[in-house]
């Protein structure tokens, strides 16, 4: 496998290429069906998936849990598989010994703070 893309010349053609990727796309599939339907379909696809990526790589580090870097689509699944299992874990062990230091219990009230006990 190549290592990760350091050079931002690199990083600039390989942007460009996905964005022609995407226009030649775009452009066969509205010569091969023309229509309004069509092209708001095209439409409504293109921004739901950027709505999807930018929770997947922004929302996700900025506001939910600024520890983890994402490296694709893999990690979030991965991370969004992993961290409900590890949370749902320490919510359970801070239910049955309140004052229990956990690793995640900065989380569990879901807000970023540690819980506060009584």
């Amino acid at each position: 496998m190549l290592g990760d893309l350091k050079n931002p010349r690199w990083m600039y053609l390989k942007a460009v290429l996905f964005v022609l990727i995407g226009l030649i796309a775009a452009t066969l599939l509205l010569l091969e069906h023309p229509s309004w339907y069509t092209a708001g379909l095209l439409l409504i696809t293109i921004w739901a998936f950027c709505r999807a990526y930018y929770f997947a790589f922004y929302v996700i580090e900025k506001y939910i849990d600024p520890r983890f870097r994402f490296a694709g689509l893999w990690s979030v699944l991965r991370y969004l598989l992993t961290e409900r299992k590890a949370d749902s874990q320490a919510k359970e062990i801070i239910a049955k010994n309140p004052g229990v230091e956990t690793s995640n219990n900065r989380d569990v009230d879901g807000y970023g703070q540690p819980p506060k006990f009584q």
